[in-house]
């Protein structure tokens, strides 16, 4: 709901006594605010350009022979002369808007001219709610304190302060006014190479019908309806009402996109559909709680504090008529989600596609941002294992960016290419090229330090644990394999106004609103690969909020990335180009910055969840509970020399909900510890 929302006055039982495909491509590229230290920002070292210069001309299409050769389908088909059309396609037995007719999806078509003389070609989708824009929707407040009533800074949604030319997918914002809906790199690269690109307008928004409700599987059927009508299952009609058949299309398809459209092929993969043979998500969504929610706790995606599943949903509500066709299920999405408890309930088990993980048949190559705190690492960390205790076949590329595409990147854009071209073509042309020989995951560990790796977490990583100590003579705690003995107690107390990366600065000194532990310096290079985790044994009282939060540190001055990047002022050449749509785009290196410290990853509980995300139990005041806070998974050097921290705070000012400062945590240290997923194990750490 918009507004304050309501909290009990007490947390405690005292012993008496929660605009077209462009848009999404890079979405939030920005890194939200508080990420970045306070320190100057420089681009990485320029790397070498991926693709042709644009000083050559936009690559001609070649005369249509044999698309095959050496294994690989080549750019043999004209992209000029490429046939386009929209089809509407009816999902049967959905009806999301309750107007008595099924829900129908847009179907934005492009294909070989050929297509039209016999030839059948596999199709590349892209499904996404976003093609149409999106209305301006203010976020929730979450300054429950009183300070901030009117939102200020944050009552902005994610898409308000995008710019086109930060996505560094067309040479120029003009060309691509002049061509929608095909932007973007699929149809210059992938159409002469004898693909169809299909991009699905999803429930309510622009030209659909039916209603969005924030990863329900309504949204879910309309892309799969598509794949149903390119295999002969499903309706689909022109304009005029004229009923189509997708006799053109081998019914072979793969999905992909970033975001919302790379959750889209999660949640269509997870049905088990005939026909989708693979998916390529990117930072992309696999439970929606874990998107708004942690451990019981609301929680923003990184930088859009406010946001939940209502507005989302109200957002991407571009459709005609659409208040009058989808305001009341809006409304009940904005009770169901529960902004006062935060515990997992049916509204998100049913959005929580891990549960039908089972059933995925197609390969899946997964693309993430370490560095990506909007679609956080847990989202496709848990997915990966999921699909790895099923064996489904699958790649992973995980790279320094935020919320990105991997095409984008100068340095990588090559080998991007190269390695997605080889995909669709083994998945949906079954070209024996050796991609499936080829090793599953491509790490960047820093800036432009990209390394082939057998699996991911990389092979050796054990988890290693590193206790907590109390600080001695006023000084901040220390971490260690030594097992500690006794029984102190620290504390600190909850404030509101600094965020995270404010109260983990300075460790030369304690801070009255956190505590920290520090181990010493490594001497060798230690790798993190996986999921961190953190256990706390600690008591709360007085105060409103309920919020843990761990930070995991790497203290040491470095040049590191954060997820920013800068884009190169020369476009280059990927493929083939028309008037509007040059096949040309300016590429992006990561920007860097130097600073004494930086925050590896963090993780948040709310304390009334201890034992379940599901359950909201209260505590006894001053009483001492045991706390597991899972971090979000990472893969990270900490370089020799570097001394690694733990820092415990309550309210992270750029995620939580901010309540009333003045809640006292007290910690045991001697009873808590991290658990480290370090390559080569405790020896790791010399």
């Amino acid at each position: 709901m918009t507004g304050v929302v309501k909290f009990s006055s007490t947390l405690w039982e005292f012993s008496s006594m929660n605009k077209w495909k462009t848009v999404l491509i890079a979405l939030a590229v920005a890194v939200p605010s508080g990420v970045l230290p306070a320190a100057a920002a420089q681009p990485a070292a320029a790397q070498p350009a991926a693709a042709q210069p644009a000083t050559a001309q936009p690559l001609a299409a070649q005369p249509a022979t044999a698309p095959i050769e050496n294994n690989e389908t080549q750019p043999v088909y004209s992209r000029a002369d490429a046939l386009t059309e929209t089809v509407f396609v009816e999902v049967a037995r959905v009806d999301s808007d309750s107007d008595g007719r099924p829900d129908r999806v847009a179907v934005d078509i492009m294909r070989p001219k050929e297509t039209a003389a016999g030839l059948k070609v596999p199709v590349i989708m892209e499904a996404s709610p976003y093609y149409a824009g999106g209305n301006d929707v203010p976020n929730h407040v979450v300054d429950l304190d009183g300070s901030d009533p009117a939102g200020m800074e944050y009552r902005h949604n994610k898409f308000s302060d995008l710019r086109d030319e930060m996505f560094g997918l067309d040479d120029s914002s003009a060309a691509r006014a002049i061509a929608p809906p095909f932007t973007g790199y699929y149809d210059n690269y992938f159409v002469p190479r004898g693909y169809a690109v299909a991009l699905v307008e999803n429930l309510g928004s622009g030209r659909a019908t039916g209603c969005p409700t924030t990863g329900l599987d309504n949204e879910t059927a309309g892309p799969k309806a598509a794949i149903e009508w390119l295999n002969g299952r499903a309706r689909g009609f022109d304009v005029a009402g004229n009923e189509i058949k997708a006799d053109w299309s081998t019914g072979k398809v793969g999905m992909i996109g970033v975001s919302y459209n790379g959750t889209l092929p999660n949640a269509v993969a997870a049905t088990g559909v005939q026909g989708l043979k693979t998916i390529v998500p990117i930072a992309a969504i696999s439970s929606w709680y874990d998107y708004y929610r942690a451990n019981g706790g609301v929680l923003a995606p990184g930088g859009y504090q406010g946001e939940d599943a209502d507005v989302l949903a109200r957002y991407v509500l571009t459709r005609d008529d659409a208040e009058h066709a989808c305001g009341a299920l809006i409304d009940r999405i904005e009770q169901d989600q529960d902004r006062v408890t935060g515990d997992y309930s049916r509204f998100w088990d049913d959005r929580n596609y891990l549960n039908d993980v089972r059933k995925v048949r197609a390969s899946v190559f997964l693309v993430h941002g370490l560095n990506d705190w909007n679609v956080k690492t847990k989202q496709a960390v848990q997915w990966w294992n999921a699909l790895a205790e099923r064996d489904v076949p699958r790649k992973i590329w995980l790279h320094q960016g935020a919320h990105f595409n991997p095409f984008s990147f100068a340095q990588r854009n090559a080998e991007w290419l190269r390695q997605l071209h080889h995909w669709f073509d083994f998945y949906l042309y079954g070209l024996r090229n050796g991609i499936m020989d080829e090793p599953q995951a491509d790490v960047e560990s820093g800036p432009g330090q990209w390394a082939q790796h057998a699996s991911w977490p990389l092979p050796g990583t054990r988890d290693v644990r590193l206790n907590l100590s109390a600080g001695k003579d006023g000084r901040n705690g220390v971490l260690s394999d030594r097992r500690p003995r006794g029984n102190a107690v620290e504390s600190f107390v909850d404030q509101n106004v600094r965020a995270a990366d404010q109260l983990a600065e300075n460790v030369e000194t304690t801070d009255p609103n956190r505590l920290a532990y520090l181990s010493d310096p490594v001497t060798r290079d230690v790798r993190l690969s996986g999921t961190p985790k953190v256990s706390v044994r600690a008591a709360f009282q007085g105060g409103h909020s309920p919020y843990l939060t761990a930070l995991l540190v790497d203290y040491g001055s470095d040049a590191r990335a954060y997820g920013s990047v800068v884009y190169g002022t020369t476009p280059v050449c990927y493929g083939q180009g028309v008037p509007g749509d040059t096949g040309c785009a300016r590429l992006a290196q990561h920007i860097t910055v130097t600073a004494p410290y930086k925050i590896i990853t963090r993780g948040w509980i709310d304390v009334r969840n201890r034992k379940s995300d599901s359950r909201t139990e209260l505590l006894r005041e001053g009483g001492f509970y045991d706390f597991d806070v899972d971090l979000q998974p990472n893969d990270y050097i900490v370089k020799a020399g570097h001394r690694i921290g733990v820092v415990l705070i309550s309210t992270d000012r750029d995620f939580t909900l901010r309540l009333p400062a003045g809640t006292g945590v007290s910690v045991e240290p001697d009873d808590s510890s991290v658990t480290l997923p370090l390559v080569g194990g405790r020896a790791a750490l010399g």
